[in-house]
């Protein structure tokens, strides 16, 4: 099946006015400085795995509020623990089998002396901190007759050492293998730069139950957070809901086959507790781009770093609120962008936005 873009009545400004925060050059998270991003994927198994990799040890948090979520290392992000920084973000499919992903990469951050150190002694390697998060893509219809080598841990190597500012939307990396209620899910990026300098930026593999348009047509719910035209520029007319009308929501969802994992960042200088607080408020972008969200069949992740190059200022408090608050506008934008980009699987008739009426 093929899939033809569907182009907007008029091209959507990106709004000019003083003080607007407006998207980064590349409009992805590696607009944020510090950071880049490594993504990798096996079409055959119909999976991937997304690496977010800081230049530097970076100040990390996590919230979790799915009913079904598969983590590694987050609880080592608690502000009351001992480590504080992390060396990567992994976001993978696979489910369970996906975890094993953070290991390859781990495995090449030792190798390169990077990672969390008791002792100078060159004889004891570095631990590298690699918190992750996976979603389930197993019922996709790929061949995931691995064995006993499932392709995670090479995979995580792979993305990894791809690692770099600019990579692919859509059918790339952890949602490589996505659904996004019933449409073709992926991986999606946006930024945001304030007028004061600071940048926020997103990346996410959605895999929602629920839907990301509105019931009935093909406008995205993120459709008043869109930056010009960088989702189809279709406005917010479309946007119409009712009790009980998901929309393009699966339509027989089961428990841990789901999920939307994602990072935020930012180049605010954060303590833990205050990546915390971006990260509890990042969720909320979710909630505005997928409906229903965080439900019992949903594992939502939201990871939260800072590569820590520019300070608060005088008023820490009301630069979080600022910092979250963009958060949730960017990672609602990255949702959209994601599922926008996506397309099917090599000789799959699986159903995209744009093959939307």
């Amino acid at each position: 099946m093929t899939s033809s873009a569907a182009q907007p009545a008029a091209p959507r400004p990106v709004d000019d006015r003083p003080g607007i925060a407006r998207p980064g050059r590349r409009n992805l998270i590696t607009d944020v400085p510090g950071l880049k991003v490594g993504q990798a994927h096996d079409a055959a198994a119909r999976t991937g795995v997304t690496v977010i990799l800081p230049d530097a040890r970076a100040v990390a948090a996590c919230d979790v509020r799915g009913g079904g979520p598969g983590t590694r290392e987050t609880d080592a992000l608690d502000a009351h623990n001992l480590v504080e920084a992390i060396d990567a973000v992994v976001l993978s499919g696979g489910s369970v089998y996906g975890l094993a992903a953070p290991d390859g990469v781990c495995a090449w951050l030792g190798a390169q002396g990077r990672g969390y150190g008791l002792t100078a002694n060159p004889a004891v390697p570095p631990s590298p901190v690699v918190p992750a998060a996976i979603l389930f893509d197993l019922a996709n219809g790929g061949d995931k007759a691995w064995g006993e080598t499932p392709p995670f841990r090479a995979l995580g190597r792979e993305a990894a050492l791809a690692a770099a500012l600019d990579f692919e939307l859509g059918t790339a990396g952890a949602g490589y293998g996505a659904m996004a209620g019933q449409l073709k899910g992926g991986t999606g990026s946006a930024s945001a730069v304030t007028a004061d300098g600071f940048t926020v930026g997103a990346v996410v593999a959605v895999n929602s139950f629920g839907a990301v348009t509105a019931p009935g047509g093909r406008t995205f719910w993120a459709a008043p957070f869109e930056m010009g035209d960088e989702f189809g520029g279709l406005g917010a007319a479309g946007l119409i809901g009712a009790g009980d009308d998901w929309g393009l929501a699966k339509a027989d969802p089961q428990a841990r086959t789901n999920t939307t994992i994602a990072c935020v960042a930012t180049d605010a200088v954060l303590t833990p507790a205050q990546a915390r607080r971006v990260a509890v408020m990042a969720q909320d972008g979710l909630a505005r781009a997928i409906r229903p969200i965080h439900a019992p069949f949903d594992g939502d992740v939201v990871f939260a770093l800072s590569t820590g190059q520019r300070p608060l200022g005088e008023r820490p408090d009301f630069q979080i609120a600022r910092l979250g608050a963009l958060a949730a506008d960017v990672l609602a934008r990255a949702v959209a962008r994601g599922v926008y980009a996506a397309t099917p699987w090599p000789d799959a008739p699986v159903r995209c936005w744009r093959d939307l009426a």
